[in-house]
């Protein structure tokens, strides 16, 4: 998956768009999508919820509403999952609204190498430290945002669409979010902080 590009090609966004309006027509030709996006949204919903039952339980909601909803989706160019981690991010936040828990962040090794590339950072420890110290600061907005870029690897295009916001403002929410992290890093730095 490219980090800034598509993650699919055109021919494929094209073969998936055939598929999805075959869905439409008949919902048992839902089958293939299901198949393909499972495993990518029980992790991404695992990831926010760190409970296996409860992911499964959600994924499950995603699924049911993606078919219910089917009719009105609308074919932007991005690929389908845009629209599944939308509906993923919606019942993930609903959830933890309702239990008033707090949600659950997995800060994986390779997901901040990107994220020292750009924060201009190379001390790994340091980073994990200052998202940690940021965690608490950080909007539920802009968290999703640094969840969808550096540990779902998608481009901006695809955050934009899942977040119902443009692509624009997606790359300047993330790069206003990595800032302030960057400072935290800064007064992490400095002595006796």
């Amino acid at each position: 998956m490219e980090q800034s590009g598509k993650t699919i090609s055109d021919d494929a966004l094209q073969k998936e768009w055939l598929e999805i309006q075959a869905a439409q027509a008949d919902r048992s030709a839902f089958r293939p999508l299901y198949d393909r996006y499972f495993e990518p949204l029980y992790r991404y919903i695992y990831r926010r919820t760190g409970d296996k039952t409860l992911a499964d339980d959600l994924c499950s909601q995603v699924f049911l509403k993606a078919m219910q909803r089917l009719d009105k989706y609308v074919f932007k160019g991005v690929p389908f999952s845009a629209w599944l981690y939308r509906i993923a991010g919606n019942e993930v936040a609903q959830h933890f609204r309702n239990t008033s828990k707090n949600r659950v962040v997995t800060l994986e090794d390779d997901a901040l190498i990107h994220m020292t590339e750009e924060t201009d950072t190379e001390d790994l420890g340091l980073l994990r430290d200052a998202l940690i110290d940021s965690l608490d600061q950080i909007r539920e907005q802009d968290l999703e945002i640094i969840e969808l870029r550096y540990f779902e690897k998608r481009p901006f295009k695809e955050i934009a669409t899942i977040l119902d916001i443009t692509e624009s403002n997606a790359k300047i929410r993330t790069y206003r979010v990595l800032e302030r992290i960057k400072k935290r890093i800064l007064q992490k730095r400095k002595p006796g902080v």
